[in-house]
């Protein structure tokens, strides 16, 4: 009778210790009796699925489990355009691109994504660390509804992380959050071995610090730091025509050329330089000072280099009767 019993409570046991095995360690469906062993039992976005947890359309695609979320993962787009929709496309970088300073970004927006003709870009490392902010400048009109190109130059401060993240903000004077947007942009960071020594050039200015009267064809130079490169002196004109940034305009440098002004063509022979621009050069520009300043910001850009002793403008094509006063 006593063997029987003890026999009995054995049998009990096991039965007791195998219905605990089954339902805190197996890890099998076939097993799951209640709801909380598959959720304890799942760990990944695809189990998460197949054990017909919910899932939300976000993208990317999130499975909740009990008290856990899990995302699913997505390949990074590569070589492709960044984009909201019928709002901002940036065609310069593509996304994931490997990108270093200084980037210039080209692209179009809706006239609304602007103020004053110009909108907001940062870029962040992969620890939300600000690099750097130029806006971009519209190339053309801008109060409109319909698409406008845009163009920068960004510098930004050496990452200290592989990839990161640019960020077109929406212009958005009212500050209300109800009129904000963004189009965030994931780029890789070139690593440093493999960015060449970069060179400096000149871009010349009018400074209100400096020349408090505005003597006209007075200008002063900044120090850029660009991407080594054999075409030395349409990047020097490239970075006249991006303006000067957010540092050098707290220290009184502007710009007297408009924005959105495209090269068309730069030839240097014989101590001459011949500069071809868009007529975006002598839209609404008026008054002798103005076309001085032009002139000298322009001049005083391409003779800092030994091989232009004097400079020729023109406008689609034309010498004459262009930057008239």
């Amino acid at each position: 009778m006593r063997t029987g019993l003890v026999i009995t409570i054995l049998i009990i046991a096991a039965l007791i210790g195998l219905a605990t095995a089954l339902l805190y360690t197996c890890e099998d469906d076939w097993c799951f009796w209640f709801e909380w062993q598959k959720v304890r039992a799942t760990n990944d976005f695809a189990t998460c699925v197949a054990r017909g947890f919910p899932v939300t359309e976000s993208h990317p695609r999130q499975c909740r489990a009990g008290d856990k979320t899990f995302t699913e993962s997505v390949a990074p787009p590569q070589n492709e355009r960044a984009q909201i929709p019928d709002l901002i496309v940036l065609d310069r970088p593509l996304q994931n691109e490997v990108v270093s300073s200084p980037l210039v970004l080209e692209g179009e927006a809706r006239g609304n994504w602007y103020f004053e003709a110009s909108f907001p870009i940062r870029i962040f490392d992969a620890d939300n660390r600000e690099l750097g902010v130029i806006p971009a400048q519209a190339q053309g009109e801008w109060m409109t509804t319909d698409f406008v190109p845009f163009r920068a130059v960004l510098y930004f401060d050496p990452p200290t992380t592989e990839t990161g993240t640019l960020v077109l903000e929406k212009d958005n004077p009212s500050g209300l959050p109800e009129h904000a947007n963004e189009l965030r942009v994931p780029v890789r960071f070139a690593p440093r071995a493999a960015i060449s020594d970069p060179i400096t050039v000149k871009a010349f200015f009018n400074n209100s610090a400096l020349d408090p009267e505005f003597s006209c064809n007075r200008v002063f130079p900044v120090d850029r730091r660009i991407e080594r490169t054999t075409a030395v002196a349409r990047a020097a004109l490239e970075e006249l025509l991006g303006g000067p940034t957010g540092t050098e305009v707290q220290a009184g440098y502007f710009t007297s050329i408009n924005p959105g002004v495209m090269i068309q063509s730069l030839t240097i022979a014989n101590g001459v330089a011949r500069v071809d621009f868009s007529n975006e050069l002598e839209r609404a520009v008026g008054g002798s000072c103005r076309v001085s300043a032009i002139r000298a910001q322009i001049t005083e850009t391409l003779k800092q280099f030994p091989t232009v002793s004097s400079v020729v403008l023109s406008i689609d094509g034309r010498t004459e009767d262009i930057l008239q006063p």
